[in-house]
């Protein structure tokens, strides 16, 4: 009876770096490689360039501290185990919040994005529906098939992403086409923007009981995976404002598409579709971790911190979270999803950072601290609202939930 207690909130140590590394890229290099130049473009013109270089220190000094936490904490659920042991119970709380309900707004964005280039219209929200389903099964079977699925992901991405570029600077500029013009007003919130495509590195530390060697592991696949991804969006940012002019990428949905030559078009929608799946794959195995965390703490339905005997994996917490993401892509939009999910993942990293304070004291968590409210709050105000009262919603369940256990106690 013992054994089988000890076995049900464990979780098995199966990857290596490698399937680390993967796993964050398969986060960063998805959809937002595709979508999110356009917009950073509108709110800064060519000044997106500067802006992608404030979200990538931003970052940075996120995975820094996110690596360092990690090694010291391996275990699964991330800034919400960071903060619950560096800071108090109720930063993790906050933490793990943020985490949950921001990724869950992005596994819906993904999804939607996946549905945008493969579906008609009045289609795209119920085949979203279906492909998070879908995904949620395949997470259901075990990690290690996950890691794999991400790794041809990944691959069949970069591949389109480097011919799209090669694409793009052999086709030549189009007339009239300046390469650098710029807003300095807009430039911050080009950064918020362009930070959702980098968001996904520290994912590798949510899978932290899963990893083999992790103090060794994460240290390393962190920085490594970030650094790779930052090379593929300066040379992808590069080609873009080449062919298209900061107005001409600022005016397309699908400014990738729109800028190599016509017979590369559907194969870039294709890539873009493809690198969406790889994103919410990898989004859907990270929010179940820290959902799983959390359930194990008792900050959410015990019923959750469950391990599937045969495939190792949270199995009931995947299974919400599927659910839920299926439920809200029948209700939201791609523009509304990305904006709530940017909110509350920049104050989950600045809590990161105030942890890993804790730890060393040095620049390195002071500037993420300080960049990660900086870009917050640099968002579209009904952004910032939304997800300000979201943050304050949970920080209310859990004062009312930590007085009932302590009346009960």
């Amino acid at each position: 009876m013992g054994l089988d207690v000890g076995v049900t909130d464990q979780l098995k140590r199966r990857l290596g770096t490698g399937d680390a590394v993967v796993i964050g890229l398969g986060s960063m290099i998805g959809a937002g490689v595709f979508v999110a130049f356009a917009p950073a473009a509108r709110a800064a013109g060519s000044g997106l360039l500067i802006g992608l270089a404030i979200a990538a220190l931003v970052a940075y000094c996120n995975a820094t501290s996110s690596a360092r936490l990690a090694a010291k904490y391996p275990s699964s659920g991330g800034t919400y185990v960071y903060g619950r042991e560096r800071l108090g119970e109720f930063w993790g709380y906050l933490a793990g919040w943020g985490f949950v309900v921001g990724k869950i707004a992005s596994c819906a964005a993904m999804a939607l994005t996946v549905a945008a280039y493969v579906a008609p219209e009045g289609w795209r929200p119920y085949v979203a529906a279906a492909v998070v389903l879908a995904l949620t099964a395949l997470n259901y079977r075990g990690v290690e098939k996950s890691a794999i699925v991400t790794r041809v992901i990944v691959a069949v991405t970069l591949a389109v992403l480097a011919a799209a570029v090669v694409a793009i600077f052999v086709s030549g500029r189009d007339p009239g086409q300046t390469v650098f013009s710029f807003s300095f007003g807009g430039v911050l919130q080009s950064a918020g923007l362009l930070f959702f495509a980098f968001a996904g590195y520290a994912r590798v530390a949510t899978l932290g009981e899963e990893v083999r060697d992790p103090a060794r592991t994460i240290p390393r696949a962190i920085p490594i995976a970030l650094g790779l991804t930052l090379v593929v969006y300066v040379a992808v940012a590069f080609a873009l404002l080449y062919k298209l002019g900061a107005a001409g990428l600022a005016s397309f949905v699908d400014p990738l598409a729109q800028a190599v030559p016509s017979g590369l078009a559907p194969v870039v929608r294709a890539g873009a579709a493809i690198a969406a799946l790889g994103s919410l794959l990898a989004l859907v195995l990270g929010v179940s971790r820290t959902t799983f965390a959390m359930a194990r703490d008792g900050h959410l339905p015990r019923a959750l911190a469950t391990v599937h005997p045969r495939f190792g994996v949270p199995h009931r917490a995947e299974l919400a979270v599927g659910v839920v993401v299926a439920i809200l892509v029948l209700f939201t939009d791609l523009r509304g999803a990305i904006g709530f999910s940017s909110f509350a993942v920049l104050t989950y990293y600045a809590i990161a950072n105030a942890s890993a304070w804790t730890l060393r004291r040095g620049v390195v968590p002071a500037l993420g601290l300080v960049g990660c409210v900086v870009l917050a709050f640099s968002l579209p105000l009904w952004s910032v609202v939304i997800g300000a009262a979201v943050l304050a919603v949970g920080a209310l369940a859990y004062l009312v939930f930590s007085r009932r256990s302590n009346a009960s106690s």
